[in-house]
């Protein structure tokens, strides 16, 4: 179930890293002969259409279940990444960005909820952290992709942009075969009444794990239903406000930092480095393992140390480590090598920081709203997220080292400042439910 679920941040990391390891063959005459401003338009025009499929899907996971919306999402995204492959210029490729964002954004909702409703509390922390971190397998696989499909000895270049967004599809077909017979989260089956079907899931699971069945005490679980945005805004701004205040930092900070860096390194190495396009690749190989790894090897600490030690320092070290790393670009002393070493370094620790944020608002809110709360903390900061991918092209554009580290430093200042929120505003939830975490008021 865990990998058959997780599998979607794969496919965005797939997406993302695509885009952005084509951007600077987009801009050839023979493609779609874009500008690098244009380039960051799409970008951007794909994580609006994240911020809509979350709250749209959002909404609907929470009235219609789970499982249900698996299978809409994905399909959704498989349709629209195989039409920007088949793209004739660049207002459709940027309509099919769009739509494809869509799906991805509603995946978000559906899937960060069954997982967070599936995991055992003792061990919540370290897999949230690892099942995100694979997003960056999927940047890697583009990244591979990308060195074969881009490579004009091999396949020409006016095709191998199309076939890179096909291989798209083709692995979202493979997921919807995977995900054939996940069951709906029993959590939500139980607090929409369905409480023989969530005996059902749960005695099927224990059989497929072997687990025998243990003697426990009764618990008395409020059927809420569906609710309505007035309970959605009372829990958010009344009752939660404080962890409300965690969740749009934690989420807008890491969101434009990603957004600002991973969308543009490509058309840094370049334009600043020289890097030919065909090999941009091999450099996004290293830059995604210090993404892959940093969560895998920090998630302990995580459930070990707990949520309000690890959460400030992971955000407070990578807005110092990109303030470091943008001073050094603008001083002149890293080349295309040092530069990507320079970003696997601070997103070893960004990766595990940006995890957490997702960690934080699917488990600090309760059942009934969980998917609406988490498609709204991502919807804004993928939101305010958007601006950095056109903003960072247009930095690009004038050529300026200097423009490009005020970029850098308002990335870190977001950073650092939400590693001050989180140690205020951070909850203990290391080893604690989901429903005693909900129980409280904060």
């Amino acid at each position: 179930m865990v990998i058959a679920l997780g599998i979607t941040w794969v496919l965005d990391g797939l997406e993302a890293s695509l885009v952005s390891n084509l951007g600077p063959i987009l801009e050839r005459p023979e493609t779609l002969h874009m500008s690098a401003g244009d380039v960051g338009l799409t970008n951007s025009a794909y994580l609006v259409g994240q911020v809509v499929g979350a709250i749209g899907f959002g909404y609907l996971t929470d009235r219609l279940g789970r499982k249900k919306l698996f299978f809409a999402t994905l399909l959704l995204y498989l349709i629209a990444t195989a039409l920007s492959g088949l793209s004739p210029g660049f207002w459709t490729f940027l309509v099919f960005r769009f739509f494809a964002g869509g799906g991805i954004g509603g995946e978000y909702s559906a899937i960060n909820s069954a997982i967070d409703e599936l995991v055992p509390a003792r061990v919540r922390g370290r897999v949230d952290l690892a099942i995100n971190g694979t997003y960056w397998l999927g940047a890697a696989a583009a990244a591979g992709l990308t060195l074969v499909l881009l490579d004009p000895h091999i396949i020409a270049v006016s095709l191998g942009w199309r076939l890179a967004f096909g291989s798209g599809a083709i692995l979202g077909l493979i997921v919807v075969v995977m995900r054939r017979d996940v069951p709906e989260s029993p959590r939500w089956l139980i607090m929409h009444g369905y409480t023989k079907e969530a005996e059902t899931v749960t005695a099927e699971i224990e059989r497929h794990a072997g687990a025998e069945r243990s003697q426990v005490e009764p618990v008395a679980v409020k059927v809420h239903g569906p609710t309505n945005l007035a309970h959605l805004a009372h829990t958010l701004f009344v009752r939660f406000r404080k962890r409300t205040i965690l969740g749009l930092s934690l989420m807008l900070a890491q969101a434009f930092l990603y957004n600002a860096i991973f969308f543009s390194n490509a058309q840094i190495l370049t334009h600043y480095h020289h890097v030919d396009a065909k090999h941009v690749g091999l450099y996004m190989l290293p830059f995604a393992a210090g993404n892959f790894l940093g969560p895998l090897v920090l998630g302990h600490w995580f459930d070990h140390w707990g949520r309000r030690v690890m959460i400030p320092i992971t955000y407070a070290a990578s807005g110092v480590l990109l303030l470091a790393t943008g001073a050094l670009f603008w001083a002149g002393y890293l080349d295309a090598m040092t530069q990507t070493i320079a970003w696997s370094v601070v997103f070893f620790v960004a990766s595990a920081a940006a995890s957490s944020a997702y960690l934080t608002v699917s488990e600090l809110f309760p059942v009934e709203l969980r998917g609406m709360a988490i498609a709204l903390f991502y919807a804004f900061g993928t939101l305010v997220g958007a601006i950095a991918p056109s903003l960072f092209g247009a930095i690009i554009d004038t050529g300026s080292a200097a423009n490009l580290f005020y970029g850098y430093a308002l990335a870190s200042a977001l950073m650092i400042g939400a590693a001050v929120i989180a140690r205020i505003y951070g909850v203990n939830a290391e080893g604690r439910s989901l429903e005693s975490l909900s129980a409280e008021e904060s």
